[in-house]
Parts: C-alpha cells; structure tokens; sequence
C-alpha cells in the first residue's frame, strides 16, 4: 500500500474519545520500547509521525493514526515497563482491554516482538489474550537486521516455540531500518481490510 496521507487524529483513554465511523483499525502491541513507533513510521514512509523515545513508557494512550484516509494504525501503551506505579499500569491495562475487546473496527493486533530475543512472558501473555477471545493477531519480528540473514530461521523459530505460534497466525520479519517486511506486511494487513 503506497501511504500519501497519514495523521494522528486524536489520543484516547475511552471508549467515547475514540474515532467515528467504521473505517479497519489495527493495533500495535508490544513491550515498551520494542520498536512500535518506529515500526509506524517504516509502514507509512514518515521520519517522524509516530514519536519515537529512547525512554520506555512514553505512550500512554491509544494513539489513533488515520491513513490515506481508509484506516486506522492505533499505537497502545507498551507493557513490561517497571518505572510507572501498579494503579497506572493496571489503568493501561483495563484501557487497553476495553479497546481490543469491545472494538468492532478493530481488524487485528500487531504483536511487535524483538527478534533477536524469545518473547518476554509479557509478550506471551498478550499472545494467549488475543488467542483466548479469538482476535486476530500477526506477529512483527523486529530488529531483523541486528541479525546475520543466516541466523533468522533459528530465531523465528525460538518466538514460535515461546509463543507456542498457531500456525493459521502470520509472521513477519522486519527491520524498520532496511524496510525488510514492509510489503509483506501490507499485503496482511490490505487482506484483512
């Protein structure tokens, strides 16, 4: 898909903050700082729409990007970050809950992971929540290129095993730095649409 237009059209905490209309809406999820802005910014062709932070737990809202005017990119708080209070984290949690839930736009998760390292227990715990209410999820393996071309099958195969991959699930190898994945990815995401 050849993005032209891209915007952040509101960052929401509720249900009632949560753009009108029926356009497909796709989540990102991942732990705090495994590349989720980084990853937006690769999908749409832009430096700096999505506002990377080199300090962990910068997102605290389901930030809403709008796309060529035809879906929706929404950015959710990252999890596994230790320096924000129990109450914040559990608020994140509920709020992030309520959206992948209770969201009839919602067309699947991203589940970001970084390739060079087994999912953590977070991510795994996101996995099994998306499988359990039976959301569609496609897992981004990030940081792609920080790995010898050699060595991607074996770590591929590492996120499955920990994630225990239901195999009618997508991945996707990625590196927001060579772009690697970007097509296939887009091709996932406009069958889904």
């Amino acid at each position: 898909m050849n993005i032209t237009s891209s915007e952040i059209v509101i960052s929401a905490v509720r249900p009632a903050q949560y753009p009108e209309g029926d356009l497909p809406e796709f989540a990102l999820a991942g732990r705090s700082n495994v590349g989720k802005s980084s990853f937006i910014n690769k999908m749409i062709n832009r430096k700096a729409l999505a506002r990377i932070s080199s300090k962990p737990g910068k997102t605290q809202t389901l930030n809403f990007y709008l796309l060529n005017e035809a879906l929706h990119f929404v950015d959710v708080p990252g999890y596994g970050y230790a320096k924000v209070s129990k109450s914040e984290r559990e608020a994140w949690g509920k709020m992030i809950e309520t959206y992948i839930t209770t969201r009839e736009q919602l067309r699947a998760v991203l589940l970001i992971v970084d390739l060079r390292h087994p999912p953590t227990s977070d991510d795994v715990m996101m996995y099994n929540f998306l499988k359990h209410y039976e959301i569609p999820c496609v897992v981004i393996a990030t940081k792609a290129d920080k790995i010898p071309k050699g060595k991607w099958q074996k770590h591929l195969k590492v996120t499955k095993q920990t994630l225990d991959f239901d195999p009618d699930d997508n991945i996707v190898l990625f590196s927001s730095e060579t772009g690697l994945g970007k097509e296939e990815a887009w091709t996932i995401l406009e069958s889904m649409m």
